[in-house]
């Protein structure tokens, strides 16, 4: 009987040993939490984004885990416990491509290169660019009274924020600062537990413009245009815009019986730069012939500079552009204008007197 109790006191012994030992192993690993992500549209209630993406970014060094969501509101990701820097914007883009993504600090968005009369004629031809490398491409000259521009998509409409996190055994602390808050903002972190909220706000710009007082719009057929010396890239921490100016096309309508209309986005223009904003337009008429907008002979060309209007917006995200007076001739001579082709629109510069 003794024996018998001795041998149970041992089994004992053992399995509480055993129990000990294994608990200590499992402190020492890495834990993880289910982390929830809210999307809180209040800085953007417009907002039509088809899907969102989200990468955490460790602060302990590593690649970054990018999470994708469908719609507008979230979902959830299994995170290890650890501070992360967080980046996030809509994922149902086209025309936006993508460079540094590995990197929280240089990962930023730019556009293909275009083609000013693409919005007519259709995409003739892309330049692929390293989702690794920003983009690049020829060297803007300048002389006394020309300039020269590389011509590039606009970009999509996007929305995104940045924010900070810390994951641990007892929740999620974070600062995630609404955009429209920011100036008086109290960065203290929010705790809570397992639940995040984002708040996007609107990165791209959109331009409305309109030509008013369009004389013999009837005999029109198509027209887009272009505006010089916006910028071509957008670095999404701290939302720093490229300082190369560059060319925008863009679509253009009727309205009414005397006005072309349109709409496009942009990241923007970089304050620090100090190039002028000029549009054109090209257009063809209902005979087939082609102009190119302001002429040479314009008695008034500096109604196509739209610098003030550009700089001076009361909202820098919306911005709307008049010019007053575009005169199309009723017949034009065979042969005159501009020559459509888009073989030989690839290599087309147009000089600007400024």
């Amino acid at each position: 009987m003794v024996k018998k109790s001795l041998y149970i006191l041992l089994l004992s012994l053992i399995a509480t040993l055993t129990s000990c030992h294994h608990k200590d192993l499992c402190y020492h690993h890495p834990h993880s939490g289910n982390l929830r992500v809210v999307f809180d549209w209040k800085d953007a209630p417009d907002a039509y984004a088809q899907g969102m993406v989200v990468f955490f970014y460790p602060l302990d060094g590593g690649n970054p885990i990018r999470v994708d969501y469908a719609g507008m509101e979230g979902g959830t990701v299994e995170l290890t416990n650890g501070k992360y820097r967080v980046m996030t914007y809509n994922n149902d883009t086209e025309c936006i491509q993508f460079y540094s993504t590995n990197d929280f600090f240089k990962h930023g968005f730019f556009t293909r290169e275009s083609s000013p009369i693409e919005p007519i004629v259709g995409n003739g031809y892309s330049v692929s660019k390293s989702e690794d490398e920003p983009a690049d491409g020829e060297a803007e000259t300048q002389e006394e009274n020309k300039r020269t521009e590389r011509c590039v998509l606009a970009p999509d409409m996007m929305w995104g924020c940045v924010a900070e996190i810390e994951l641990d055994e007892n929740g999620v602390k974070y600062i995630s600062i609404p955009e429209s808050e920011r100036a008086t903002a109290d960065e203290t972190p929010v705790s809570t537990e397992y639940t995040i909220v984002l708040y996007p706000h609107e990165l791209t710009c959109i331009y409305t413009y309109e030509v008013k007082n369009v004389k013999n719009l009837k005999y029109m057929q198509q027209c887009c245009g272009v505006i010089w010396g916006m910028a071509g890239e957008l670095q999404m921490y701290e939302e720093v815009l490229s300082d190369e100016p560059v060319t925008i096309p863009f679509a253009s309508a009727k309205s009414g019986d005397s006005s072309i209309i349109g709409t496009f986005f942009t990241f923007g223009h970089n304050t620090a730069v100090e190039d002028t904003h000029i549009m054109q337009f090209y257009v063809i008429m209902n005979n087939g012939n082609k102009l190119l907008f302001p002429q040479k002979e314009d008695p008034n060309p500096q109604r196509f500079d739209v610098t003030d209007q550009v700089h001076n917006a009361p909202n820098k995200r919306r911005v709307h552009i008049v010019i007053d007076g575009l005169d199309l001739p009723e017949a034009f001579t065979e042969g005159s204008g501009f020559d459509i082709s888009v073989d030989d629109w690839d290599v087309v510069e147009t000089d600007i007197n400024l």
